[in-house]
């Protein structure tokens, strides 16, 4: 049933996009798309999927809505599912995708007796994503009209929300940007632990295990007193660009301050971090630099152990840089190896809870 309210329901509108755009973190923001226009058109179920350049999907919000009846009286209970790196898609919808980032145009198919419906989500005149709802009808024109607007509000102001959480420099996610979505990324690693716990049926990809790396250029300083610091913010641009190059879209890439970069990636196991590390750093000492000439890096990981406090990861990432370093640089060391070969003393820090 359509909803009677999305045909005439401005001031509820405007009332969600102004709760929409007092929303801080970009995460939250995709979030509230789905709950904003979910109840609008009258749906149940909405769906978010964010890509990359060569349209694989880097992340799928699922938003569900379901009312409970408990002791006679009724509640509605609200649902965001996130999956990062999603591969449970339909070929029909993966043809749905297709279709709309060829037509740039909101797109149906017919699913038994439900139209799949699918709208594109711009950024720099680009598509980066997608709106995706089932229902037994098609959007009327007012619909469609809402749809657009409330798009086109998340789009501005995702985009305005994005650029203050990134380095001007570089372009990379910075500082606050980690700090601010470090909770978040924990909880998404603690809810994919305790669904492998309890084996249920809840979309869980894998691989599970994400490793922290903190990544800092060799004799940066010297950098800057030999060549002037626009030669160095050069070396910066570029040794970004080459970790972008070696990294995968959907990993994660801050500059963290100063010479120093944070990766989070997904890895099956130690071996394949250890490897997808040491790419980044090969990578940089095979380069030459204009005018520079040789410039390596040092990184130092551990295992994002949803149990372990995110500051604690950092910290135990960051020791293992420190090594690396003492070691002579231009090597990446892994923190509990370092624990194990007794270099390193092991954390005591505390760990948190879950369940």
């Amino acid at each position: 049933m359509i909803n009677k309210s999305s045909d005439s329901g401005l001031p509820s509108v405007l009332k969600k996009l102004g709760a929409m755009t007092a929303i801080r973190d970009t995460s939250m923001v995709e979030q509230s798309l789905l709950r904003t226009l979910g109840p609008l058109l009258g749906i149940l179920e909405t769906a978010f999927y964010r890509v990359d350049d060569n349209n694989n999907i880097i992340r799928a919000l699922y938003h569900s809505r379901k009312v409970v009846e408990d002791h006679g009286s009724k509640r509605i209970v609200d649902n965001i599912e996130e999956v990062t790196n999603e591969q449970h898609v339909s070929p029909e919808l993966r043809n749905l995708f297709e279709s709309v980032r060829l037509l740039r145009k909101s797109c149906c198919r017919k699913l038994g007796l439900d139209l799949l419906i699918c709208y594109p989500i711009f950024g720099e005149n680009q598509v980066l994503g997608y709106f995706v709802f089932r229902r037994d009808r098609e959007v009327t024109p007012v619909e469609d009209a809402i749809i657009h607007g409330v798009l086109e509000v998340f789009t501005n102001y995702f985009a305005l929300l994005d650029s203050s959480q990134r380095d001007q420099l570089t372009g990379l996610l910075n500082r606050y940007s980690l700090e601010a979505n470090l909770d978040r990324l924990w909880n998404l690693l603690s809810a994919k632990l305790h669904s492998s716990d309890q084996n249920d049926n809840a979309r869980v990809n894998q691989p599970e295990t994400y490793w922290l790396c903190v990544l800092d250029v060799d004799h940066f300083k010297k950098i800057n007193d030999t060549f002037g610091h626009m030669i160095g913010d050069e070396v910066l641009i570029m040794v970004t660009r080459l970790l972008q190059n070696s990294l995968r879209q959907s990993d994660l890439l801050y500059r963290y301050g100063g010479e120093e970069f944070v990766a989070i990636i997904a890895a099956n196991d130690f071996e394949s971090a250890k490897e997808a590390f040491a790419r980044t750093r090969v990578s940089i000492e095979e380069f030459h630099f204009p005018q520079v000439g040789h410039v390596t890096i040092s990184g130092g990981f551990s295992n994002a152990d949803p149990s372990v406090l995110p500051q604690e990861v950092i910290h135990r990432a960051d020791s293992a840089l420190y090594a690396a370093k003492d070691a002579g640089r231009n090597r990446v060391f892994d923190y509990d190896t370092l624990v194990k070969q007794g270099i390193l003393k092991a954390a005591s820090a505390g760990s948190i809870d879950l369940f």
